[in-house]
């Protein structure tokens, strides 16, 4: 799958622009400030229908306006066009698929398909268990749309059984209507919990594998699914609970409580991890994906980096570098901030990259690597 180009109008820094882009490496350079990641951000925001920086849609639209637009061209790898706009005016989003709306948004998740790496991923090791949930709900979601659809109606109930729950008025119709709610809330949750252990399971080898061709170390790194379901069915979990969820107005146990402990050598990565540790195991999940989706999909997905060569020693870019240059990856865009590196690394590379270069007013230059 390629973007063959992309227009924005008022999205964050930029009034109105237009990009057409190479089929291979996109390079977009210049300091920081100057829009290049909020042009990355635009190329996440056709795929997920939402920023991957900005949970507020008001966030997205530039100072003084009332409304952002962006279009993209996307060219299937038979070589079929389809046209995505995602708007946002009246405080109300609008995503349309060939110039029709979708009914639900949630349609248009996987249909174009990308991995973004940036600095913000950093939460995945450092973060609490909410932001390692986050990442494989989404990551799930473009691969398995069912699995997006159970997400969606687990949460839903969910809602419902928090608000019954702060009622706090047991009687007889309340106690038929949580059970209720439980029986769904455990038929959803367990279908999670088994997709959630499969895919961990199936990026797991593929992880150590990109990690150890990154770090050129022998360190053994373990990604381990920790649920309560494990131990118990989720129907009992929720009854045993019961009061105890009635006096704190929440539901306590549950796949939403659920985390992916990450580790190095049996040592916690977050506590025992140095940086660059951290930093490989971080690249090494996301190819790891990348993979995974592609062979699930069967769609070339996008990559996306956001200044991941930063902090990086020279042994550890080499090796991505090479990873890189083995063309199992379509379509690339990089942000970086140092163009001599950047031209350094693709003068290294056997592919064909376009450089576009921001300063503060914006895109003025585009160049083809020498």
């Amino acid at each position: 799958m390629i973007l063959k180009f992309i227009s924005l109008l008022n999205f964050k820094n930029h009034g109105n622009l237009k990009v057409d882009f190479i089929n291979e490496v996109n390079c977009f350079l210049g300091n920081n400030g100057v829009g290049k990641t909020n042009l990355l951000d635009a190329i996440y925001y056709l795929s997920f229908s939402k920023s991957y920086y900005n949970s507020l849609e008001l966030d997205n639209v530039k100072n003084g306006e009332d409304f952002f637009m962006i279009k993209g061209l996307f060219m299937s790898d038979n070589e079929v066009d389809s046209e995505v706009t995602c708007s946002f005016l009246n405080n109300k989003k609008k995503v349309k698929f060939n110039n029709k709306n979708y009914v639900k948004l949630s349609d248009h998740i996987g249909r174009f398909p990308s991995v973004i790496i940036t600095p913000l991923d950093s939460k995945l090791v450092l973060g609490g268990a909410d932001e390692r949930r986050r990442f494989v709900d989404k990551t799930l979601s473009q691969i398995d749309n069912n699995y997006l659809v159970n997400l969606i109606s687990y949460n839903k109930i969910l809602r419902q059984r928090n608000t019954l729950l702060k009622k706090f008025i047991i009687n007889s119709v309340n106690s038929d209507l949580l059970a209720t709610y439980d029986s769904k809330l455990s038929e959803l949750g367990t279908r999670i919990y088994l997709r959630r252990k499969d895919y961990t399971a199936q990026l797991a080898g593929d992880i150590q594998k990109y990690y150890d061709i990154i770090s050129q170390n022998d360190e053994q790194i373990q990604v381990v699914y920790k649920s309560e379901l494990e131990q118990f069915s989720f129907i009992d979990l929720l009854n045993q609970n019961r009061k105890k969820d009635q006096i704190l107005t929440y539901t306590s146990s549950g796949v939403h409580r659920d985390d992916f402990i990450f580790s190095i050598n049996s040592q916690s990565l977050r506590k025992s991890g140095s940086q660059g540790q951290q930093k490989t195991f971080i690249i090494a999940l996301k190819f790891a994906y990348f993979d995974l989706l592609k062979s699930i999909s069967n769609i070339l997905p996008l990559l996306l980096l956001d200044d991941i060569f930063d902090k990086l020693d020279n042994d550890r870019v080499e090796q991505i570098i090479k990873i890189l240059n083995n063309n199992q990856f379509g379509q690339i865009f990089i942000t970086d901030t140092n163009f001599q590196r950047i031209d350094l690394i693709m003068n290294k590379v056997n592919i064909q990259c376009k450089y576009f270069m921001f300063n503060k007013k914006g895109l003025y230059e585009k160049k083809f690597k020498n």
